[in-house]
């Protein structure tokens, strides 16, 4: 979710308020998280292959342990941490997009989420099933997740790129699309990528998110309460064997999505507020602000948490630390793999062309087939100003899979496996890799390889449309 500033008054006097405002119009700019995102996975490509490339990967494999005494240790490599840590924040975020689509958004009602859950679901089957084709009865078979996701960063910074040849209704469907693909993602990690129970540690996390539901029951706002309960839901579930990221996306779910007042409630006491701070004070610039003014002030701060639901500031708050933060350091940590003869040749092997006939060619055949049934059906009717060369267009897009599907392949064959040592009261958790780095690093060559002639692809084709009319531009905004 993008937040547009109100640059209204700003103080733009420092160097830092310069830097930041600098900052703010960057991130204002439609694809830019999907520019961070390349710039990063490109310079872990170019790590991974310079003079470096061995202290690249130790500094990945280096272990940090974390110990809260007598409670728990846990002793992990950096990339895990990554991977199972800050990726949480990642889950949590794309965990808060799908409640708010489900409850008020694209997925609202049925008649609006048949179109994008049907195409989602298309996109998810179709590019399965040509893995499991290639790759059936294989060492490569556990992988057959990677080809079903969609990295929406990049996907509709794609989209961003080509103007007015796209319309907004586009970007609103890709965007349903994409977060209904997130959650089949979230499904298939979690009942297909768990190996082992800790049904002692799960039941503790299911209390855990059930105190996070009761909290949401009994009217509470507070994001601190939500973030520590949902720390140590994530805990809970590292220690049971489920997913730990299953852990952000269940805890997004318990999070308030109503606000305390509407909009016309919070004008009212905002403008009486904002008249009694001016009666209560002095004239001079600098006049240092009385006791009825900072009451004032406080009022007003209530009323800005009471009209803004706590889903959406977590939104804001979250979203430009994962957009610019955690999935640039995922790209950094994910993306490097060594570039050479043997293993381009590898391309060829079931796993390599699984994965890119499946995001390729899989993607658009099950992302356009299902939305042509879901109209010829009449189950759903294009949106306004799509054609069906926009969908064609947004089905090849669908095969940027990207950030999701690097994490599956991290999963598939760059797995750990996890020791909890039980040593009362004392928990420790141990990794050791059980990774199968030949598969592993042909899936993350395969999924870059697939991502970029996907996306090249989609937008060859979004480049063939004419561009909107003014008017046609107009009734879009």
């Amino acid at each position: 979710m993008k937040v547009k500033s109100v640059p209204l008054g700003v103080d733009t006097s420092t160097p830092i308020t310069r830097l930041a405002r600098t900052f703010q119009r960057f991130a204002e700019i439609e694809g830019s998280g999907g520019i961070v995102l390349l710039i990063c996975a490109l310079i872990g490509l170019a790590l991974a292959n310079s003079p470096w490339s061995q202290e690249y990967m130790n500094f990945l494999d280096r272990h940090f342990l974390v110990a809260f005494d007598p409670l728990f240790t846990l002793d992990l490599p950096l990339s895990q941490w990554v991977n199972d840590g800050l990726m949480v924040v990642f889950f949590f975020v794309v965990g808060l997009e799908i409640k708010r689509e489900i409850l008020i958004g694209e997925l609202s009602s049925p008649r609006r989420a048949v179109l994008p859950i049907m195409a989602a679901t298309g996109g998810m089957v179709v590019p399965a099933l040509i893995y499991v084709l290639f790759n059936h009865g294989g060492t490569g078979e556990r992988g057959w997740g990677i080809p079903m996701a969609t990295d929406i960063a990049f996907a509709l910074g794609a989209l961003s790129l080509l103007g007015r040849r796209v319309p907004v209704s586009l970007k609103v469907f890709l965007t349903a699309l994409a977060i209904a693909d997130d959650l089949g993602a979230v499904l298939v990690i979690a009942i297909f990528y768990t190996d082992t129970l800790n049904m002692l540690a799960l039941e503790l996390g299911i209390l855990t998110l059930l105190a996070l539901v009761i909290f949401n029951r009994l009217g509470g706002r507070s994001l601190v309460v939500y973030g520590l309960l949902g720390l140590i839901t994530w805990i809970d579930f590292f220690f049971s064997g489920v997913h730990a990221t299953v852990a952000g996306v269940l805890v997004a779910m318990t999070i308030p999505v109503r606000n305390r007042i509407d909009a016309q409630t919070f004008l009212e006491r905002g403008r009486r507020l904002l008249d009694w701070f001016e009666h209560h004070g002095g004239h001079g610039r600098h006049e240092i602000i009385t006791p009825d003014q900072r009451m004032a002030i406080h009022e007003l701060e209530q009323a800005c948490k009471q009209v803004e639901t706590p889903l959406h500031r977590f939104e804001t708050i979250l979203h430009p630390w994962v957009a610019y933060l955690i999935m640039p350091i995922f790209a950094l940590t994910n993306a490097g793999v060594a570039l050479n003869l043997e293993m381009v040749r590898h391309l060829l092997s079931p796993v390599g062309l699984g994965i890119f006939f499946g995001l390729v060619v899989g993607k658009f055949v099950g992302i356009f087939t299902a939305t042509f049934l879901a109209v010829k059906l009449k189950l759903a009717v294009l949106p306004r100003n799509v054609r069906w060369v926009h969908v064609a267009g947004v089905a090849c897009l669908g095969g940027m899979g990207f950030t999701m599907s690097l994490f599956i392949a991290g999963l598939a064959f760059g797995g750990h496996d996890f020791a909890v040592l039980r040593d009362a009261p004392h928990l420790a958790l141990t990794v050791s890799s059980s990774a199968d780095p030949l598969l592993h690093n042909v899936s993350k060559l395969a999924i870059l390889t697939a991502s970029l002639t996907a996306g090249m692809l989609g937008s060859l084709i979004l480049l063939r449309v004419p561009m909107l009319s003014e008017a046609e531009a107009a009734a879009e905004e």
